[in-house]
C-alpha cells in the first residue's frame, strides 16, 4: 500500500505519446501488481526497458537451508557474523555490499531473513539489483545513507524499514557503516488490512499514517551503458540469480505516476497501542505478507491494571514461528537468557515460550518499558539459514530450566 504520487514528466493521459526537446518518444512501462489487477505506476523511460545484451548467472549468497530439528528454541548472535576492527571508528573487517555479502539467517518458501553489515571504510554502493521474486522489507539496525532506484532516491537511517516493491531496479549507496536485517518475501508487503478502509487509506485506529511514508521525491535520471543488474528469480527448481546487461541505463525515468514505488517507516513513528492488561502480539502489527507478519515492539506505557503482569503471558502460537531481532533497549522477557542487542531468538510453533522465569516477578509494577524489537512470525516451519549455524548460543533452549544463559543484566545498550 502506497498513496498516489507523481514525479516528474508524465503526459497529461496514460498511454499517450510523451517527447523529449528534441522530439524523441519516451518508452512508457508499466509496472503493476497481480497481472492488472492491482496497485501500479506508469514509468517514462528514455531508453527501451527491455533492451539487454547480455544474460549470465550470478551465483547467490550460500541460499543452504537446514530444518530445525530436533526442534528447540534458538538463540543466535547476528552481530558475530560480521566482526568489526577499531581504528579510531568503527570499520569493517573487510567490505561488504548490501547484496553479495548477504548472509540467510533463516527461511521458508514464503520468506527469507538474510542480515549484512556494509559501508566500511573505502566501500563503494551495492551493485544494481533487483529481487523478481517477492517484496523486500529491510529493516535498518544501524547505519544511513540512500536508495536510489527507477523511481528516485530515498534516504534512510537508522530505524527505518525500507520497502522495496518487488522487481524494482535499485542499488544501496551506505554513508556510513549500515547493519541492514533484510526481510524478502515470496509476496507482496503491506500494511494489515484491518489498518485500512475498503479504498486503501491509512485508519483512524491504526499506529501510523500516510505522513510517516517517505518516497522519492524527484526523478533520478541517469547515463550509462552496458550495465549489470543482479537479479533473483525463481525457476523450476529453486531460488537463483542472473546478471542482465542493459543497453543503456536503467536510472533512465523522466517521470513516473501511480501508487506503487519504495518508501520508507520509521521506527520511532509507530505509535504503541497499549491496554490495562497485557496486549497480545497482534497490536504491535507493523506490516504483513503472504503466511507472515512483521510487528515491533517499542518503549511504552505498559499494563495499569493493579494486578498486571506486564511482561508476555507463556504462549504456544501453535501455528507460528515466531522471529525476535533485539534491536534497542532492555528487553524485559529475556533478562537473564544471554540475549543482547543484536540478538535474534526463534521460538518455533510446537513449543511453549514465555518471559525467563525470573523476569514476570521482576516486571509486577513496572509503568514503562525501554526495549525495541523486531519480529517477524511465520505460518510455516522456519528453516535455520548458514548463518544460524554459524553463530548460535547452543545454552539458550535450557535457560528457563536454569541450565544455561548469562546471569543478570546481560542486555545493555553497551
Amino acid at each position: 500500500m502506497a498513496h498516489y504520487r507523481r514525479l516528474g514528466e508524465v503526459p497529461p493521459k496514460r498511454h499517450t505519446q510523451v517527447r523529449d526537446p528534441d522530439g524523441r518518444l519516451y518508452f512508457e512501462e508499466l509496472m503493476g501488481e497481480e497481472g492488472f489487477s492491482s496497485d501500479s505506476s506508469l514509468l517514462y523511460h528514455r531508453g527501451v526497458p527491455s533492451a539487454i545484451v547480455a544474460s549470465e548467472v550470478w551465483e547467490l549468497p550460500d541460499q543452504t537451508r537446514t530444518p530445525n530439528h530436533p526442534l528447540k528454541p534458538r538463540h543466535l548472535k547476528l552481530h558475530s557474523l560480521f566482526p568489526v576492527v577499531e581504528e579510531g571508528a568503527q570499520r569493517l573487517s573487510r567490505n561488504q555490499d548490501a547484496v553479495n555479502d548477504r548472509r540467510l539467517v533463516l527461511g521458508n518458501n514464503d520468506v527469507r531473513i538474510s542480515y549484512v553489515v556494509t559501508g566500511g571504510h573505502d566501500s563503494g554502493p551495492a551493485p544494481y539489483y533487483r529481487n523478481a521474486i517477492g517484496d523486500e522489507c529491510v529493516y535498518v539496525e544501524s547505519g544511513a545513507g540512500v536508495v536510489e532506484s527507477v523511481f528516485g532516491v530515498i534516504g534512510y537511517r537508522t530505524g527505518d524499514y525500507v520497502m522495496i516493491p518487488r522487481a524494482t531496479t535499485h542499488r544501496w549507496v551506505p554513508a556510513e557503516p549500515s547493519r541492514l536485517y533484510a526481510i524478502e518475501a515470496n509476496s507482496h508487503i503491506a500494511p494489515p488490512k484491518r489498518y485500512l478502509s475498503r479504498y486503501g487509506q491509512l485508519l483512524e485506529h491504526a499506529p501510523y499514517c500516510e505522513r510517516d511514508l517517505y518516497g522519492p521525491t524527484q526523478p533520478f535520471v541517469q547515463e550509462g551503458t552496458d550495465v549489470d543488474v543482479l537479479v533473483k528469480h525463481r525457476t523450476s527448481t529453486g531460488i537463483v540469480g542472473t546478471r542482465m546487461t542493459y543497453a543503456t541505463h536503467p536510472f533512465d525515468v523522466v517521470g513516473w505516476d501511480g501508487c506503487l514505488y519504495p518508501y520508507t517507516f520509521n521506527i520511532d513513528d509507530y505509535m504503541p497501542i497499549t491496554g490495562k492488561i497485557h496486549q497480545p502480539p497482534p497490536v504491535h502489527q507493523v506490516f504483513e505478507g503472504h503466511n507472515f507478519v512483521i510487528c515491533n515492539f517499542l518503549p511504552r506505557k505498559v499494563d495499569y491494571h493493579p494486578l498486571a503482569v506486564p511482561v508476555p503471558y507463556y504462549h504456544s502460537n501453535v501455528d507460528s514461528d515466531e522471529v525476535m531481532f533485539y534491536v534497542g533497549g532492555d528487553y524485559e522477557a529475556r533478562k537473564g537468557s544471554g540475549i543482547n542487542l543484536g540478538s535474534i531468538s526463534l521460538h518455533p510453533g510446537g513449543y511453549a515460550h514465555g518471559p525467563q522465569p525470573a523476569a514476570v516477578e521482576a516486571s509486577l509494577g513496572a509503568e514503562f518499558f525501554d526495549e525495541s524489537a523486531v519480529m517477524v512470525d511465520t505460518f510455516a516451519p522456519l528453516d535455520l539459514g548458514e548463518a544460524a549455524l554459524a553463530v548460535e548460543d547452543p545454552a539458550y533452549a535450557w535457560t528457563w530450566a536454569g541450565r544455561g544463559g548469562d546471569d543478570p543484566a546481560v542486555f545493555s545498550n553497551s
